[in-house]
């Protein structure tokens, strides 16, 4: 990603400031299926943004790590954990995507809730533990315009068919999938 795009997210997390805990909950794409997010184990939250989602599996009981190329979205994310009592489940760190996954261990959870870069797929794949939970959400072209970070009309059962597919759905703009490794 470019300093530009940097500067640009920066900018826009710094505009929305703190995020109320009140704030934090499931992403509502996965609502429905909360039940079956894990409450024990690691998980990875890719392009975490101000830690909405690195919270919600922190509070469920996860120890979560929360990457984003946003230092100001990170700052952010750390003290959404910290008022919110789980910063000893949390840790967050700025990475730029653009360079691939970082090298981790398998974890039971991958968030990845509004973002998408099909380069990072096998290695969102290689980094689920056995049984683990993906839980992928991003714009789509399916009722919406074309676009760069737009998924495809089944681009994403495409890109995880290796995976138990748990659910999934395309419609207004929006495509999410669950599935298991």
């Amino acid at each position: 990603m470019t300093r530009e795009d940097r500067r640009r997210w920066d900018k826009r997390y710094a505009s929305q400031g703190p995020v109320p805990v009140g704030a934090v909950e499931s992403p509502s794409v996965f609502a429905a299926y909360a039940e079956i997010f894990p409450t024990t184990g690691q998980a990875l939250d890719l392009a975490c943004g101000q830690g909405f989602g690195t919270v919600w599996l922190a509070r469920r009981g996860m120890e979560v790590l929360g990457l984003d190329i946003s230092p100001v979205a990170i700052s952010q994310a750390r003290d959404l954990a910290r008022r919110s009592g789980v910063d000893d489940r949390c840790r967050f760190d700025v990475v730029d995507l653009d360079a691939g996954l970082p090298a981790g261990s398998p974890v039971d959870v991958v968030l990845c809730h509004r973002f998408r870069d099909r380069r990072l797929d096998r290695a969102i794949v290689e980094r689920l533990a056995p049984g683990g939970l993906l839980a992928i959400a991003a714009l789509s072209e399916v009722d919406a315009t074309p676009g760069p970070f737009r998924a495809a009309p089944g681009e994403l059962r495409a890109a995880f068919a290796e995976l138990d597919l748990v659910a999934a759905g395309e419609a207004q703009g929006h495509a999410w999938l669950l599935a298991r490794g």
